[in-house]
């Protein structure tokens, strides 16, 4: 429907209140029919217009917020995603993890059993010691306490109690250690970033992992003078471990691991270099592909340097690679320096 003002005698006031109105035209008697009729096919066209542009405007409103819902879903299923990887990589890394706690906790309990056998022995000379002080101090008594030391091997017990005792709090230091590591790694990262040593980051995943890799290789660190990044050290955790168990995978018998860390203006850089096997050419554009894998049927999901990628890129960071079959490969990982005048 359109809306027109016809008049006989139109005054200025006339005209501006039709036109302020809803009269989308104005005609003054007499007129022409022909031009009258041009200019109401006009208004209607303009009013089909507008409320075709209406229509579309709320189908845009509407699928704008079905996207804003998806892009909130897809949000929420990638952390999820990101967070089951990790739970996995833990599933696969648990014997390792239980057997470098055993470790420690083998030989603590050896020493507590050590130690107990002590006190006992110690405790019969510190008797028989007492009843010879508390006796009249003969010859023969004091040849006994002397032997007695001798047999109880007094004095190794008392040169070895601190060597146990330093021993077992070390043991019980790396069980601590292994134990923060793991459960900083589980949890998912807070909702802020924070400043963190990427040093002390690869050090944490070093410990988680360290049994995948004492085996097959030797782990060679330069470490350089870092500044500390604006991050989320548990997603970094993640990357360096993906890069770390990929390096040790890739050596068959025996190699080299080296990790180096340095920086620049711009960038804090990681590299992580392996002897192994290396990666064919025409692999090298698929290595971030999501489930491109080239390892066996259930050895991996194919998902873990797709992950790495994508955590990298939300710190605003590169990720690099360079390889060359039978020599090895080298990742390497930037993430920019904070700036302090920001």
């Amino acid at each position: 429907m359109v809306c027109c003002m016809i008049t006989g005698a139109p005054s200025t006031q006339d005209i501006i209140t039709a036109l302020q109105g809803k009269a989308e035209a104005f005609f003054t008697k007499p007129f022409d029919f022909e031009k009258v009729l041009g200019q109401l096919k006009e208004c209607l066209e303009k009013k089909r217009l507008k409320m075709s542009l209406a229509s579309e405007k709320k189908t845009l409103e509407k699928t704008h917020r079905e996207l804003e819902q998806l892009y909130h879903e897809l949000q929420t299923t990638q952390a999820q995603v990101i967070q089951q990887e990790k739970l996995a990589s833990i599933g696969n890394l648990a014997a390792g993890v239980a057997h470098e706690i055993n470790n420690p906790m083998g030989f603590i309990a050896s020493n507590l059993s050590t130690l107990g056998k002590y006190a006992l022995k110690l405790t019969e000379f510190i008797e028989a010691q007492s009843s010879v002080l508390t006796s009249h101090q003969d010859r023969e008594k004091i040849e006994d306490i002397q032997e007695k030391r001798k047999n109880l091997k007094i004095d190794y017990l008392l040169n070895d109690i601190p060597d146990l005792i330093a021993e077992s709090l070390d043991g019980a230091d790396r069980v601590k250690i292994i134990v923060q590591n793991l459960k900083s790694f589980a949890r998912t990262d807070d909702q802020k970033p924070m400043l963190a040593d990427l040093n002390a980051c690869l050090e944490s995943t070093l410990n988680i992992i360290w049994n995948e890799l004492k085996y097959k290789c030797t782990v060679k660190k330069d470490y350089g003078d870092l500044p500390l990044v604006r991050c989320f050290p548990q997603q970094l955790n993640q990357v360096f471990m993906n890069l770390l168990l990929n390096a040790a995978q890739a050596i068959e018998t025996q190699g080299e691991i080296i990790i180096q860390t340095f920086s620049d203006r711009s960038f804090v850089h990681v590299t992580i270099t392996d002897t192994g096997c290396g990666i064919p050419t025409e692999n090298l554009d698929k290595i971030f592909e999501p489930f491109f894998t080239t390892k066996k049927i259930g050895m991996g999901t194919g998902l873990g340097m797709s992950i790495a990628y994508d955590l990298i890129k939300k710190h605003n960071g590169k990720i690099a690679i360079q390889s060359e079959i039978g020599k090895g490969t080298t990742f390497t990982v930037s993430i920019p320096v904070q700036d302090e005048s920001n």
